[in-house]
C-alpha cells in the first residue's frame, strides 16, 4: 500500500501510538506519520478529522490531561472552544488517529486502525 494512502497522528511517546504503528507496518503499510504535537493541526483539519469519525470534540480529547483541568474545559460546553483549545494546544488530543480514505479512527484500542485499514 502506498504511504499516502494511510495517516497516523502518532506521538512516539505514547505506547498506544507505538503499537498501532507496529500494527500497520506488520500489515505491510508504511503510513505517513503525522507528529501532531511538533506540527500542530489546524482548527479546521480537527474538525475534518472529527466528521471522519463521527465524534464530538470531547471524545478525541485527553480529559485525564492535568491541561484539561487547567483550562477548565470540563465546564465548556462549546464545540468550537473545545476544538480552538486543541488546535493551540494538540497535546490535549487523543492517540493516535489513523486516517484513510476519508475515513478515520482513534485507535483505542489499537486494533482499531486494523479494522479501518483492511475495512
Amino acid at each position: 500500500m502506498a504511504t499516502n494512502d494511510v495517516i497516523i497522528w502518532h506521538n512516539p511517546r505514547c505506547s498506544k501510538s507505538r503499537e498501532a504503528l507496529k500494527l500497520l507496518q506488520e500489515e505491510g503499510i508504511e503510513p505517513t506519520v503525522y507528529r501532531y504535537l511538533d506540527e500542530h493541526p489546524t482548527k479546521e483539519r480537527i474538525e475534518e478529522v472529527l466528521k471522519m469519525i463521527g465524534a464530538r470534540p470531547r471524545d478525541i480529547m485527553r480529559t485525564k490531561e492535568a491541561l484539561y483541568k487547567e483550562l477548565g474545559l470540563k465546564e465548556v460546553d462549546d464545540d468550537e472552544k473545545l476544538i480552538e483549545a486543541m488546535a493551540e494546544h494538540p497535546r490535549l488530543i487523543e492517540r493516535p488517529i489513523v486516517i484513510k480514505d476519508g475515513k478515520a479512527v482513534l485507535g483505542r484500542p489499537p486494533q482499531k486502525v486494523i479494522d479501518l485499514v483492511k475495512g
